[in-house]
């Protein structure tokens, strides 16, 4: 599960050169409220210290002395700890908090719930193989929630959804549920020596976030092509411009190829054969796309319901 609130101190990292805290088989702490002092959070942190594991507390916050105290113990190296903030707000942190319990097999602290923070053991703490923190989000790796109790759970969320009438409520509970049901994958990089294992490691995290990126905004084909293929769109909508209106597409209609124009020179190339190569290409492509719907005499297509244009061509094909 990920969660978008990173650590609350830079204090708390352990790798410094991800600039991430780490923390390998650790004990969570989840907590509703705002935790500032120190002596009624001083219990579990012994508890904790005492079996020599990490301890990870997610909560709304952690203020003064408590926070002050979670610095300390860290820097002098007597427990290593990190503090993050809980993800969403209201009901909804509430119900985010119940969450990351579930999946951790650990308790929600609350005072609805009749527990104190004073009173915590070990016994109500959650358990993760691995927690990362960055500066803006928070991973939890392995969970040691029971599948049974996680699956109940998101089967209460599906059955909410169904239920719900606000289309905001379905969106955050869709996100909930996409949390936990959602896995974490593991990339192990080998190498000879250290440094060779550093350079492996800063391109398999290149490659992850440039698929992110292309799972959230989709892709685009590289070397000016992408620019070049809205010369059509920029010629379309020229012919309803006026005055500057139409000065200004102009303009941008100019200079769409000279990425690509400039791209091919710095290779040695010419930049006008291959722009030329790029539109006949295109061109080759969508007469091959018509040739295979002339024989075929059936088009299999997606198409937006309110749009005339295609709703015609799809009357038209039978």
């Amino acid at each position: 599960m990920q969660f978008d609130k990173g650590y609350q101190s830079p204090y708390f990292i352990t790798d410094q050169g991800a600039m991430e805290a780490v923390l390998e088989d650790a004990y969570i702490l989840i907590h509703e409220k705002t935790i500032t002092s120190l002596r009624d959070l001083l219990p579990v942190l012994e508890a904790v210290s005492q079996k020599g594991k990490p301890l990870m507390i997610i909560s709304e916050d952690v203020e003064g002395e408590a926070l002050a105290a979670l610095v300390v113990n860290k820097l002098r190296g007597v427990l290593n700890v990190c503090a993050v903030k809980a993800p969403g707000f209201g009901d909804r942190r509430k119900a985010m908090l119940g969450d990351i319990a579930t999946l951790t097999g650990g308790t929600l602290i609350s005072e609805d719930l009749g527990i104190k923070l004073e009173s915590v053991t070990l016994e109500h703490l959650g358990r993760a193989k691995k927690v990362s923190a960055n500066k803006e989000a928070t991973t939890i790796v392995q969970g040691a929630g029971k599948s049974d109790d996680v699956k109940k759970r998101i089967d209460q969320i599906r059955k909410t959804i169904e239920t719900s009438t606000s289309e905001y409520d379905k969106e955050k509970l869709q996100e909930r549920l996409a949390k936990l049901t959602g896995g974490v994958a593991i990339i192990s990089v080998g190498a000879s020596s250290e440094a060779d294992m550093k350079q492996k490691k800063a391109r398999v995290e290149d490659a992850l976030h440039a698929t992110r990126a292309a799972v959230e905004e989709g892709i685009l084909p590289g070397g000016g092509v992408a620019l070049l293929r809205c010369k059509e769109a920029v010629e379309a909508a020229r012919s309803s411009a006026k005055g500057d209106e139409k000065i200004g597409v102009n303009i941008v209609l100019g200079v769409l190829d000279a990425p690509l124009k400039q791209i091919a020179a710095n290779g040695g190339l010419h930049g006008s054969v291959i722009a030329d190569e790029v539109v006949k290409t295109a061109i080759t492509n969508a007469a091959s796309i018509a040739g295979l719907l002339l024989t075929t005499e059936a088009l299999v297509t997606n198409y937006d319901s309110h749009d005339d244009a295609k709703r015609g061509v799809m009357g038209s094909i039978r």
